[in-house]
């Protein structure tokens, strides 16, 4: 069986992630990492493949040519080989953009299953799974906390805010999956050690057959107008707990009333 599994090169969290004024995008010029959510995916994909005895998985990354630095985590746990897409004219890809490079990097690769996190720490969209599916024309299943492949079938128990739901699907398909699915595995140094030899290849939009009017800003079809601080709170009273603050607090809600 050969499972892609879609991971995204995201900036760390912290105080350093911003939007660049100029640009209206995310500044992605600091330190970054490989998406959280995605990691349960790959540890997914690896699980599967173990157990089946045999098959393949294969890292799917559209990103700048830095982000197979991050994929090598995701190959040093288990993957077998990694495809990034990198292009100058695939930057400031929106959703659309987006899913029209990941669905024809995918075909060419036919996989049986495609796996994605749930979400990428820094859009917190939780779509893309959703447009790529749809691009590929396959069944989807999101939010999977367990999850089965035999016979051809996936089979996952999907969370909702009701409850759960047991959904069934053919091969091929497209899960999203929860990041209560499993707990990923830290690499070893063996394996940081032979994620280096393993195959990891750089294609262009033109290797995948996207047009570049069909990624990037060209292709997107979102557009932010503007960018600007929040609105301010109003006047605000600091209140300095000299033993005296819970006094001072009620006091406050008192005057105002609050209680």
């Amino acid at each position: 069986m050969k499972i892609a599994v879609c991971v995204k090169e995201v900036p760390d969290a912290g105080p350093s992630r911003r939007i660049d004024p100029a640009t209206l995008r995310m500044d992605r010029s600091g330190d970054r990492s490989l998406n959280a959510y995605d990691l349960n995916a790959v540890e997914e994909a690896i699980r599967l493949r173990d157990a089946a005895g045999e098959g393949e998985v294969v890292l799917v990354s559209m990103g700048a040519p830095r982000a197979l630095e991050s994929l090598r985590k995701a190959l040093a746990m288990g993957a077998d080989r990694a495809v990034l897409v990198s292009d100058d004219a695939a930057a400031g890809s929106d959703l659309v953009a987006t899913s029209t490079v990941l669905a024809k990097a995918l075909e060419a690769e036919s996989p049986d299953l495609v796996l994605f996190g749930q979400q990428a720490s820094d859009g917190d969209g939780a779509v893309l799974w959703a447009a790529v599916a749809d691009r590929l024309r396959m069944p989807v299943i999101s939010q999977i906390s367990e999850l089965e492949v035999a016979n051809g079938t996936a089979t996952a128990k999907r969370q909702t805010e009701f409850g759960y739901d047991t959904i069934a699907a053919p091969l091929p398909a497209v899960l999203a999956v929860a990041d209560s699915l499993n707990e990923p595995r830290y690499p070893s140094l063996k394996g940081i050690m032979g994620a280096k030899k393993k195959p990891q290849e750089t294609k262009g939009l033109a290797d995948i057959g996207v047009d570049p009017s069909a990624a990037g800003e060209a292709g997107s079809r979102t557009t932010v107008l503007a960018l600007s601080d929040p609105p301010s709170r109003g006047d605000t009273i600091k209140i300095e707990d000299d033993g005296t603050g819970a006094q001072k607090i009620f006091d406050f809600l008192v005057e105002r009333k609050l209680i």
